[in-house]
């Protein structure tokens, strides 16, 4: 309701305000304002007196802080696990799984002869020539996830196998004495198609009669003299008849590679071609064929990746097995 000026009567002199009867006291000791705010002061009378002198109720703020569970108490006192803390443990636990992962794959690959796990897997893996299944070591179909060229993929049917047999027709004559301080014991082979069946690329497994010790020697030997690379020491292809691969000749080899392991008597390799027969002049190693600009035929038609992904798969197919054939039952 508006509120309107006191009359003078109501007032009185300036000087002497006129007194008014007293109320009950508030709390707090509280008095209403007299003069030109009386009329209020008499609004907030009456609503004191109609509560009956009821005491005014205040209400706290309530807590928006997030609520922490209170922590078990079992009469020790427990520090408060931090981030930091959380963070260093795990490390801790990633740190000793590498190592001991780390320290089994390191005796697999490089064959440390003080390793009585790796004697055994290369004894193992002597043997996996008579003991595996051919689709073991040479599956019927290899998926290539980014090694074509750059980064597609592959996948690879098998279209023949060739019966195991001897070494005197697989190698250039150069290549099969290169290979003579290891000898020959036996030698797996089989031929792959592309998905487009344009390529074919054989690959090979030589078990050989070598010792570890024999193995590192031809591997450096490899690697120092460069014999991996050079167009006179190149495997030969299968060439099965009525498949795609009934014109793969020496004449078609296109990229090939090489690779003596150190961990089993194995020499793992792959030759690539054209399955129209074309003859190559310019055949070209893998390595060099997959590099970044390289322009002959063998890379742009990308057989450098067709042979080195092939023996790559192999090659770790091999691993598998050996590793498995060595493991001990639970």
């Amino acid at each position: 309701m508006p509120l309107r000026s006191p009359l003078p009567e109501e007032v009185g002199p300036a000087s002497t305000p006129r007194p008014r009867p007293l109320t009950p006291e508030r709390p707090g000791g509280w008095q209403p304002p007299t003069g030109p705010s009386r009329r209020s002061a008499e609004a907030l009378d009456a609503a004191f007196e109609a509560s009956a002198g009821r005491p005014f109720v205040t209400f706290a703020q309530p807590d928006t802080s997030p609520w922490t569970p209170p922590e078990s108490y079992d009469g020790r006192r427990r520090p408060r696990p931090s981030k930091a803390r959380a963070a260093a443990v795990a490390a801790c636990v990633v740190l000793g799984v590498g190592l001991i992962g780390g320290a089994a794959a390191g005796s697999w690959l490089t064959g440390d002869p003080g390793s009585d796990g790796s004697r055994d897997t290369f004894a193992a893996a002597g043997q996996l020539w008579h003991g595996v299944p051919v689709d073991e070591l040479f599956p019927p179909t290899l998926q290539g996830e980014g090694a074509g060229p750059g980064g597609t993929d592959r996948t690879w049917t098998r279209i023949a196998v060739a019966p195991d047999s001897g070494c005197a027709d697989a190698f250039d004559p150069l290549l099969r004495k290169a290979l003579a301080p290891v000898g020959c014991l036996r030698l797996l082979r089989a031929t792959y198609t592309d998905a487009t069946r344009s390529n074919v690329t054989t690959v090979g497994l030589l078990f050989t009669k070598g010792d570890a010790t024999a193995m590192t020697a031809l591997k450096a030997r490899f690697e120092k003299d460069g014999l991996d690379r050079r167009t006179d020491l190149m495997p030969r292809p299968y060439a099965a008849e009525d498949t795609v691969a009934a014109g793969f000749g020496d004449s078609q080899r296109a990229s090939w590679t090489i690779s003596v392991l150190t961990e089993a008597p194995v020499v793992v390799y792959a030759v690539s071609g054209f399955a129209d027969g074309r003859t190559v002049t310019d055949p070209q190693p893998a390595a060099d064929a997959m590099k970044s600009g390289a322009t002959t035929a063998p890379a742009q038609s990308g057989l450098g990746h067709e042979a080195q992904g092939l023996a790559d798969r192999v090659e770790r197919g091999l691993r598998k097995t050996a590793a498995s054939a060595t493991e001990q039952p639970s």
